[in-house]
């Protein structure tokens, strides 16, 4: 509860702090990292800070939430702050971190803005960032212990017992628990965070979704990040570091330290509704994890999973896509490669692919621990195919069902565009799901 008074404070400032806040979170982060040089090494993502997205994310984040009390100060923030508090959970983001945080942040405020940082500023803002702060740390005990683990305690030795090649650049890693514990559990949608140590002795932490339920243990998918330059941009963004190190160097038996999963974008089964599934790229792992859980289940729900990649090739979990769409009754995909079908790839663009069929590449990728599951329903849907287009994903080209709820993964720009193409088919805001790898800098 924001009082009165710091509430027209913030009201009258806002402009101004929200104006700076580009540079406020960049100085942040200069102090910060300068004070404190292990949270840059071992907990922070040096990438994203090369960057500049967790800057874009830390100010995106303190601007909405001010916006929030002075729009309702009475208000809970729980449900803004859920993907922030999973994502510090995962970490092991303490409490007593946070006084630090404050120290920082409000130290680089000061410097920015100068004179007009009065003592009733400082306060009315000093006021947001505790309360945001206690709301975050009371959401992120109560995940700990619904994890069964301790403030800040999340790792825990995983033994990599196998690695698939999805395609040239996806890995899939298949990790079993080193103590022979039980595994935690997990909800379809969710990811672990995976700490690993580098050459220059920096214990980076990536998270990655999972994208299947092997028995007794976890499944994550890791696509090797190269380095890119962004249009405008002054430098390239670097290589992925973690990426890099896991495609190069874990073949299997290394020992990796994973946290219990978290996440609050999940397979809602509260319904029986019609799903979607709409995903470009890596951002099909959560998507296929979805998948393999609701095949496992048995549903009878309708389903469209609708996929973006360049080429069938680039196309992680194609043939897992094709035999869970086989095996639920009311299932369809949907296809959208960029570069179209090259020759041998055995479907010409817009055909369909009947039930049992399979869009084959040459290259053999199999499932040999999903050969027990193999097998069609007998009632299947009658007009049951999976269908492949050229060029980039177009969901008002599908039927949408009312009452779909959808999810959606993978870069943001893919994300702004389905997310509008389904409001135009008119699936409600309220029903459409997304979930962001690295900073949530917002749709």
């Amino acid at each position: 509860m924001l009082s009165s008074e710091s509430a027209k404070t913030v009201t009258a400032t806002l402009p101004a702090v929200s104006g700076a806040i580009g540079e406020i979170t960049a100085l942040f982060y200069e102090k910060l990292f300068a004070a404190h040089p292990e949270l840059l090494r071992d907990l922070f993502n040096r990438g994203n800070q090369a960057n500049g997205s967790q800057r874009q994310a830390l100010a995106g984040s303190i601007a909405a939430f001010a916006r929030h009390l002075v729009a309702d100060p009475d208000g809970r923030p729980d449900t803004m702050l859920a993907r922030t508090a999973h994502k510090h959970a995962s970490l092991g983001v303490r409490e007593d971190q946070y006084p630090i945080v404050r120290e920082h942040l409000f130290a680089a405020i000061a410097e920015v803005l100068g004179d007009a940082v009065t003592d009733e500023v400082v306060r009315a803002w000093d006021e947001v960032y505790w309360l945001m702060a206690h709301a975050l740390v009371a959401i992120e005990k109560r995940l700990s212990t619904e994890a069964g683990v301790q403030d800040g305690e999340v790792w825990r030795p995983y033994r990599v017992a196998g690695r698939i090649q999805e395609t040239d650049e996806v890995a899939t890693f298949l990790l079993q628990p080193a103590d022979g514990a039980p595994v935690p559990p997990s909800r379809p949608g969710q990811y672990v965070s995976v700490q690993v140590q580098l050459p220059d002795g920096a214990r980076q932490i990536r998270q990655y979704s999972l994208s299947g339920q092997p028995d007794g243990g976890l499944q994550i998918s890791v696509k090797r990040v190269a380095a890119v330059r962004r249009a405008g941009a002054p430098s390239e963004d670097p290589a992925g570091e973690v990426s890099g190190h896991l495609h190069a160097h874990v073949h299997g038996g290394e020992i990796l330290y994973v946290s219990p999963p978290f996440g609050d974008v999940v397979l809602s089964e509260d319904s029986a509704g019609p799903l979607l599934f709409a995903s470009a790229g890596i951002g099909c792992t959560p998507m296929i994890g979805m998948l393999s859980h609701l095949a496992a289940a048995g549903s009878r729900r309708r389903i469209i999973t609708a996929h973006a990649d360049r080429s069938p090739a680039a196309h992680p979990f194609r043939t897992d896509l094709h035999r869970l769409t086989d095996k639920l009754t009311h299932a369809t995909a949907e296809l959208w490669y960029e570069e179209g079908l090259q020759g041998g790839e055995g479907l010409r663009d817009g055909e369909e692919l009947q039930a049992g069929e399979e869009l084959r590449d040459g290259e053999g990728l199999r499932r040999d621990r999903d050969e027990a599951e193999e097998g069609t329903a007998p009632d299947r849907m009658a007009a049951e195919t999976v269908t492949v287009r050229t060029g980039l994903m177009d969901l008002t080209q599908l039927a949408i069902p009312a009452g779909t709820t959808a999810y959606l993964c993978g870069p943001v720009p893919f994300m702004k565009a389905a997310r509008a193409q389904l409001l135009a088919s008119g699936v409600p805001a309220a029903q459409i799901h997304h979930e962001v790898f690295g900073p949530d800098l917002g749709l």
